[in-house]
C-alpha cells in the first residue's frame, strides 16, 4: 500500500467512525421518538388514562419539559466540554446515559399506570440526547478540514437517515406489524414493543463505540472555567455573549435565522404523513413506504450537497435548498391526488438533508477553534427556543383555512422567514480553523 492511499485510509476511518454515531443515533430519534415508542405510549399505554389530558397532551408537555432544561443546560455543559479537554468524554458519558434510558422503557408495559414513567423516560432521552449531539457536532472540525467539511458533515447526516431507516425496518417487521412481527414476539403487556426499545439501545451504543476509538480527545486549554463551579459558569456564558455580539455578530444572527428554518425543516417531516393522508388520499400502509423512500432521498441530498457545500459555501446550498422547498410547497398548493404528492412532497425531502448538514458546516466555519462545543450548545438552545412555530403556524392555518391542505403555508412562512433572515449573514466564510494553521 502507498503512502497516499495509507493517508487516505488514515483520514477515512476517522469519518466513518464519526458518521456511525449518526447511523446508530437514529434508534433514537426514528424509533423511540417518532414512529414507534411514543406511538406505543399514547395509543397504547396512555389508551384508557383517566381525566379529561389525554396521553397525547401529556407526551407534548413532557416534551416541553424537556425542551426547557435543554435550553438551559446546552451551552454551559458545551462550554465547559471545550474548556475541559472533555469532548469525547461527555459525548461517551451522555450517549451510555441515553443507551440506560432506552433500555428502561422496557419496563413500561401497556398499562396506563406505567405512562408516567414512560414520559419521564422519554423527556430524559431526550434532553440528554440533544446535550450528546453538542459535542458530537463540535468533533466536526477534528475529522474535517476546511476542504471537506462540507462532504464529511453531509456523509454523517446521510448515515443518520439510512441508519434510521435500516433499524426502523427491522422493528416493524420483525417485531411490530401483524401479531408480533415476522419473528411472533408475544404481545401481551407490549412485550414486543419493549423489546424493540431494547434492541434500539443496543444499536445506539454498538454504533456508538467507533468514534470513541478513532477519534482523540480533545487537547485542555487554559480556561477560567478550570476554577468556576457550575452556577457561575453562566456569568462567563452570558460575557461571552456579549463578546459575540461586539465581535462575531454573524454567528448569533446566523443562530438566529438557523433556528427558525430548521424548525420549518422539522415541520415537513412533523405534518408531512398529517397532509398526506388528509389531502392527497394516503392509505397508512402508504405513508409508511413514503416515510421510507423520503429518508433515503433526503439521505441522498445531504450526501451529494456536500461536495457543492465545499465548492460553494454552506450559505448558497441553503439558500437554493429553501427556495426550492418553497416552490415545492407552493406547488402542492395548487395540486392534488397522491402522484402530485409522490413528486412534489419527494422533492421538499430532497432538499432537507442539504439544508440541514450545510447549517451545521456553516456554523462550524464561522466558530473560532476550541468553541465548537459552546457554540453547538447555543445552537441546540435557539433551536429549542423556536420549535414552537412551525406547530403553532400549521395550527393556525388550518384554523383560518378550514383544511389540512393550508398547514402548508404555515410551514412555508416559517421556511421563509429563516430564508430572509439568512441573508443577514455573510454569504462566504473562511473556516475559523485557518486561524491557528
Amino acid at each position: 500500500m502507498t503512502d497516499v492511499a495509507v493517508g487516505r485510509e488514515r483520514r477515512a476511518w476517522p469519518v466513518l467512525a464519526w458518521s456511525l454515531w449518526d447511523w446508530g443515533s437514529a434508534a433514537f430519534n426514528a424509533v423511540i421518538v417518532t414512529f414507534i415508542f411514543s406511538v406505543y405510549l399514547t395509543d397504547a399505554v396512555g389508551e384508557d388514562l383517566p381525566g379529561r389530558i389525554s396521553a397525547s397532551t401529556w407526551l407534548g408537555i413532557s416534551i416541553a419539559v424537556a425542551s426547557l432544561f435543554l435550553a438551559v443546560l446546552a451551552p454551559v455543559l458545551g462550554q465547559r466540554s471545550d474548556a475541559g479537554g472533555q469532548r469525547k468524554r461527555s459525548l461517551g458519558l451522555l450517549t451510555v446515559s441515553v443507551v440506560v434510558v432506552m433500555g428502561g422503557l422496557f419496563f413500561v408495559k401497556d398499562d396506563y399506570h406505567y405512562l408516567w414513567l414512560g414520559l419521564v423516560l422519554l423527556a430524559l432521552g431526550t434532553v440528554l440526547f440533544e446535550l450528546a449531539q453538542v459535542p458530537y457536532f463540535a468533533m466536526l472540525r477534528q475529522v474535517s478540514t476546511p476542504a471537506t467539511v462540507g462532504r464529511v458533515s453531509g456523509i454523517g447526516w446521510g448515515f443518520g437517515y439510512l441508519g434510521g431507516i435500516v433499524l426502523l425496518l427491522i422493528c416493524f417487521f420483525g417485531f411490530v406489524t401483524g401479531d408480533g412481527g415476522f419473528l411472533g414476539l408475544p404481545t401481551q403487556d407490549g412485550l414486543n414493543i419493549r423489546l424493540v426499545a431494547v434492541l434500539a439501545a443496543v444499536w445506539f451504543l454498538l454504533f456508538a463505540i467507533p468514534v470513541m476509538l478513532a477519534v482523540p480527545e480533545l487537547p485542555a486549554t487554559a480556561s477560567p472555567l478550570e476554577k468556576t463551579g457550575f452556577l457561575d459558569s453562566y456569568r462567563l456564558l452570558f460575557a461571552e455573549l456579549r463578546h459575540m455580539w461586539r465581535e462575531e455578530r454573524p454567528t448569533l444572527v446566523f443562530l438566529g435565522a438557523s433556528a427558525l428554518f430548521r424548525d420549518g425543516l422539522a415541520g415537513v417531516f412533523t405534518f408531512g404523513a398529517v397532509i398526506a393522508v388528509s389531502v392527497y388520499g394516503f392509505e397508512a400502509d402508504t405513508v409508511i413506504i413514503f416515510g421510507v423512500v423520503a429518508n433515503i432521498v433526503a439521505a441522498a441530498g445531504a450526501i451529494l450537497a456536500g461536495r457543492i457545500d465545499d465548492r460553494t459555501g454552506p450559505r448558497a446550498v441553503i439558500v437554493f435548498s429553501l427556495v426550492a422547498m418553497i416552490l415545492a410547497g407552493v406547488v402542492l398548493l395548487f395540486v392534488s391526488g397522491s402522484t402530485m404528492f409522490w413528486i412534489f412532497g419527494l422533492v421538499l425531502c430532497l432538499f432537507v438533508g442539504p439544508a440541514q448538514s450545510a447549517s451545521r458546516t456553516y456554523l462550524i466555519r464561522l466558530t473560532p477553534v476550541g468553541k465548537e462545543g459552546q457554540v453547538f450548545g447555543l445552537y441546540a438552545m435557539t433551536g429549542r427556543a423556536a420549535s414552537f412555530l412551525s406547530p403553532a403556524l400549521f395550527a393556525l392555518a388550518v384554523f383560518v383555512g378550514g383544511d389540512d391542505r393550508w398547514g402548508i403555508i404555515g410551514i412555508m412562512i416559517v421556511l421563509a422567514v429563516g430564508l430572509a433572515a439568512l441573508f443577514a449573514v455573510p454569504a462566504r466564510i473562511e473556516d475559523r480553523a485557518l486561524e491557528v494553521r
